[in-house]
């Protein structure tokens, strides 16, 4: 037995049956020594207890010895289970299953693997903190399957980093049926981002290094500009530009404000690995 796999008797059943299944869901198998399928159906049920790690409770219940909790629970055939939730049955079947077939079922009533990246990611949003819910947010995306409900949030986020082309890449993929209320306001603001007078000092840069465009000092401060101003591409952009003329431009110091940016963005990012390939492939 485990934390969350446990033997019921008459004295723990009030404690794990309803007072514990109003924290997690229960799943009660009632089996019995003599009963073939059910001594085929319990590895199955403890290897999913097992896997899920206290996300549900397995209560085996032992329906010769415990009869008056089978009987309660209005057990006519073994093996049965029940999966109780807040204190109630809402869900079950009779007879050995397949481990897909019981799979389904517990993900009705289980947290996804992506809950917990998406509760992290909320109060980040609500706060704007972009770059720290960029990261979870990206994670439940491609753990979920890149599904279009964590698709806009992250859409959201990207647009709080000024990371339009990214936004509009993600806001792509999304289909028409989930197109809904919240995709538009994200379209919309994605124009208005796109359509945005880019910060006075930027500005400034970009006309110095229009007037003078092999200027290497005004290329650097105009890429440091980008990152500071979260126009990361572009920052990249022109830094790759920069190494490709000279891998050692500025005695190095292009190449480091070049990886400071990766490294920023995080391993995982998109964004990160496409440059940090192209560095590397450039200087090795």
């Amino acid at each position: 037995m485990s934390d969350f796999i446990v033997d019921i008797t008459i004295d723990n059943a009030q404690q794990i049956l309803i007072e514990e299944s109003q924290k997690r869901p229960v799943v009660i198998d009632f089996w019995a020594d003599w009963c073939g399928p059910c001594k085929s159906l319990m590895p199955i049920l403890e290897k999913l207890a097992n896997e899920y790690a206290g996300a549900f409770i397995l209560a085996k219940v032992n329906a010769d010895e415990q009869q008056q909790l089978a009987a309660q629970f209005g057990v006519r055939s073994l093996p049965t289970v029940m999966v109780m939730q807040n204190g109630q049955p809402v869900d079950g079947f009779q007879g050995a299953q397949p481990e897909p077939q019981i799979r389904e079922l517990l993900e009705k009533y289980l947290p996804k693997p992506w809950d917990a990246l998406l509760q992290t990611a909320a109060p980040l949003i609500e706060a704007q903190q972009w770059a720290e819910a960029l990261e979870p947010l990206r994670q439940a995306y491609e753990i979920s399957g890149q599904q279009a409900a964590i698709a806009k949030p992250l859409a959201q986020v990207l647009l709080g980093l000024n990371r339009t082309a990214d936004a509009e890449a993600l806001l792509a993929t999304i289909k028409m049926a989930d197109q809904d209320a919240e995709y538009e306001q994200l379209m919309a603001l994605l124009e208005l981002k796109q359509n945005a007078a880019k910060a006075p000092e930027v500005e400034a840069l970009e006309r110095q290094l229009s007037a003078d465009p092999d200027n290497i000092d005004l290329q650097l401060q105009l890429a440091v500009q980008y990152s500071q101003h979260s126009h990361t591409a572009e920052a990249l952009e022109l830094l790759l530009a920069m190494l490709r003329k000279d891998r050692n431009c500025k005695d190095g110091e292009v190449k480091k404000i070049a990886l400071d940016i990766i490294a920023q963005l995080g391993k995982a990012d998109p964004l990160a690995i496409k440059y940090q390939r192209q560095i590397f492939t450039l200087m090795y």
